[in-house]
């Protein structure tokens, strides 16, 4: 960002904090975010269900990136800041999450979400594009891939949901007891909590912008509580769909993912019949592209444009 606009952007930062304009503060954190990524915010109707999402226009390779369970679009703004500009980033709100609609009257499992997916895709008429998705997101991507082949040119999966893990993560064994799911948030300062969970180094947060997010967690809880509900009746439904992906496949994981334990890429080996490229992130959590946005795009740039990683 050049200068002179770092310098008016916190100049509107400054007049909300004076003018004590709380409620719209978060907007124009988010805003300024999104605007650093070159990102553009629009929304979409498809089969009655309007979709928000962002894009960053581009005249390359089209890359569309899934958030995972409880995000939404911005879970990728950083991330795509460190992207090459000729890369176009499309990042939806899935149905049920962000500012995408959500109507209790349709399934939230994850293949009813791949499917909705490619009716996204079809609308906005992508025909051959790269498909990145984190945990629920990367499970999804993954059924995409299967369902879907001649739409993918390549799945990058970053510690994705649907395969069972050989090694039980720390969020299964808590889970196992009966206890409640650690991805539900319980009040403000149980936000805290699920920070510490996800990341070993928490992504930097302005206080306004962390207030505003644990207040979102909170009053999202009964309703993501459902999704998580359906997506566990689910099951493991990728892993039985792995034979079916054609796209060649790199797979990207936090060392230290509580949430999904990395052994999830010995199933990969072993069963996915598609070109496999694997990295292992020390000191990383369950989301690499947040807690290292840089690294994250820096693997996915090698991977999109060279079609393999640069490991010189």
């Amino acid at each position: 960002m050049k200068p002179n606009q770092t310098l008016k952007l916190t100049i509107v930062l400054a007049l909300f904090y004076i003018l004590g304009c709380a409620s719209g503060l978060h907007k124009t954190g988010i805003s300024i975010e999104r605007f650093r990524s070159d990102l553009e915010t629009k929304s979409i109707v498809v089969d009655d269900l309007v979709w928000k999402y962002t894009e960053r226009p581009g005249n390359g390779e089209t890359l569309l990136v899934v958030h995972g369970f409880g995000g939404d679009k911005d879970h990728w703004t950083r991330f795509s800041r460190y992207l090459p500009k000729n890369i176009r980033v499309i990042a939806p709100d899935l149905p049920g999450f962000g500012e995408s609609s959500k109507p209790e009257s349709i399934p939230y499992t994850q293949e009813a979400q791949a499917v909705r997916l490619q009716q996204f895709t079809e609308k906005l008429g992508l025909s051959e594009f790269h498909i990145a998705g984190n945990s629920m997101g990367g499970g999804i991507s993954g059924l995409f891939a299967a369902k879907f082949p001649k739409l993918v040119k390549s799945l990058i999966l970053f510690d994705n949901a649907g395969i069972k893990s050989p090694v039980p993560s720390e969020m299964q064994r808590i889970e196992l007891t009966g206890a409640e799911s650690p991805l539900l948030v319980k009040d403000k300062e149980d936000f805290d909590r699920l920070l510490q969970f996800t990341f070993v180094k928490p992504p930097y947060l302005p206080s306004f912008l962390k207030s505003y997010f644990a207040e979102k967690s909170v009053a999202n809880r009964e309703w993501n509580g459902q999704i998580l509900k359906q997506i566990r009746k689910e099951g493991y439904l990728l892993e039985s769909q792995l034979d079916k992906i054609q796209a060649p496949c790199l797979t990207i994981w936090g060392k230290e993912d509580k949430v999904i334990h990395y052994s999830v890429m010995d199933v990969l080996k072993k069963k996915l019949k598609s070109k496999l490229e694997t990295v292992l992130l020390e000191n990383m959590g369950h989301a690499p592209m947040i807690e290292d946005p840089q690294l994250s795009a820096k693997l996915v740039q090698d991977w999109i444009l060279n079609g393999t990683l640069n490991k010189k």
